[in-house]
């Protein structure tokens, strides 16, 4: 009898699996138009204490579901601490203001793990989780090779561009953690693309902007500045002409930031655009400001 049921144990050890561990993909709820049928609720979320395994009860429809007094009779208890509904709260808000301007999933990933950590050192007392989210969010950007301005980032959230400035700087000492130097090419080829120009004048402008910074023409302004003049001039220089509104708008910078910018790399105009560019305004006829 024992080596019969030694027989069958390891007949049973070397047989496939026999219990399904996929989603449950059927639904019950009355519900028939919704595209994913899973009832399996959300993945877990370890960045939570709890790791969200919770329950919900929905509120009841029938009769059933009240006692004599119109009281119903299954009620959720508050299982989720304080934390873990401040953390969730503001990883929703890291999310929404991603997908506004379409950040990978990575950069959600870094930006709520950025915002564990501080949330649980309490090192940034006394500031609002919005703005802290919406730094965490600037420095993930940053560190994963795809920066953000901070007005990009002001535009998704509800937060200055001030206090975001703070938080940045609160968060970089508190966490003892540093981001790269940013430069113009982290931002020309979006900026391009999002103005519509040509690749020859993206290469152009990407050129003009590496040319300055090696000669020295633009000490003291910022890499957008920078790159906002050098769209400036390679456009006027094309066919595309666009207006410094028009690239200010896109960069985040005003028109006279982009004006001084550009005063100061228009008098070595001639050797900052690339040999094999094709001229549809000579250099000698671009706009002076």
């Amino acid at each position: 009898c024992l080596l019969v049921f030694y027989h069958q144990f390891k007949l049973f050890r070397g047989s496939d699996r026999v219990i399904d561990v996929g989603s449950e993909w059927r639904t019950f709820s009355n519900e028939k138009a919704l595209k994913d049928p899973s009832r399996v609720g959300d993945a877990q979320n370890t960045l939570l204490n709890g790791g969200d395994l919770t329950t919900m009860i929905s509120k009841g429809t029938g009769a059933a579901s009240f006692d004599e007094f119109g009281n119903s009779k299954y009620q959720n208890r508050r299982t989720m601490t304080s934390s873990d509904r401040a953390m969730l709260n503001a990883f929703k808000e890291i999310s929404t203001m991603a997908d506004r301007i379409n950040l990978p999933r990575n950069i959600v990933d870094r930006t709520n793990n950025l915002f564990k950590q501080v949330y649980e050192q309490k090192s940034l007392k006394g500031r609002a989780n919005d703005a802290i989210a919406s730094a965490c969010l600037y420095i993930a950007c940053r560190q994963e090779g795809v920066p953000r301005t901070f007005k990009e980032i002001c535009a998704v959230s509800r937060i200055s561009k001030k206090e975001i400035g703070r938080c940045f700087k609160l968060i970089l000492k508190a966490l003892e953690t540093s981001v790269d130097l940013i430069t113009t090419g982290d931002f020309m080829s979006r900026f391009c693309s999002n103005l519509g120009l040509p690749k020859q004048v993206q290469m152009a402008a990407t050129f003009i902007a590496r040319k300055a910074v090696e000669l020295d023409l633009v000490p003291g302004r910022s890499p957008i500045s920078v790159a906002a003049a050098a769209i400036y001039m390679a456009s006027q220089a094309s066919a595309e002409k666009k207006t410094q509104k028009e690239i200010g708008d896109i960069a985040g910078v005003a028109d006279v930031t982009i004006r001084q910018s550009y005063r100061l790399i228009y008098p070595r105009a001639a050797e900052l655009f690339p040999p094999d560019f094709k001229f549809d305004t000579p250099v000698d006829k671009l706009p002076q400001l």
